[in-house]
């Protein structure tokens, strides 16, 4: 672990460096950084534009969680999707979530190591950033 958190260390600041020496395009840059998270990580950690299309999301961000309890590891994949379209979260966001599930789990090359994958839209207010609404649907990565 702490040679993960050294080497992703070191290619962030490899990549400042690099970046703070030219003139590059933002663009780039980010590609650039997203490739060192997924050699890392492994292929398909960020989450897909397939996905931000679906609901028209302004932020996607994932987190991994794993813990051992009593002998019993738990492990939860955490799909962030913020301010996504109203109108494509629909009546039914509950299928929107699975189908989400769905899809970063057959990008994501080291998904078999997670139990459960959870799936959260959020909607900030645009007037009141400090107001926040969130819905969680969780399911078992099995059942994909």
């Amino acid at each position: 672990m702490k040679k993960s958190i050294f080497t992703l260390f070191s290619i962030l600041a490899c990549s400042w460096l690099f970046l703070s020496s030219c003139s590059c395009n933002p663009e780039n840059i980010a590609k650039l950084a997203f490739k060192g998270m997924e050699s890392m990580m492994g292929e398909g950690f960020m989450p897909s534009e397939e996905i931000r299309a679906i609901g028209d999301f302004k932020g996607m961000s994932v987190a991994l969680n794993s813990s051992t309890v009593d002998d019993h590891t738990e492990s939860t994949i955490f799909l962030k999707l913020e301010n996504g379209d109203p109108v494509k979260l629909g009546n039914q966001p509950e299928v929107l979530a699975r189908n989400c599930a769905e899809i970063y789990l057959r990008d994501f090359e080291n998904s078999e190591n997670y139990r459960q994958i959870t799936v959260q839209f959020i909607q900030t207010d645009p007037n009141n950033p400090e107001n926040i609404a969130m819905q969680e649907y969780t399911f078992d990565t099995k059942d994909f």
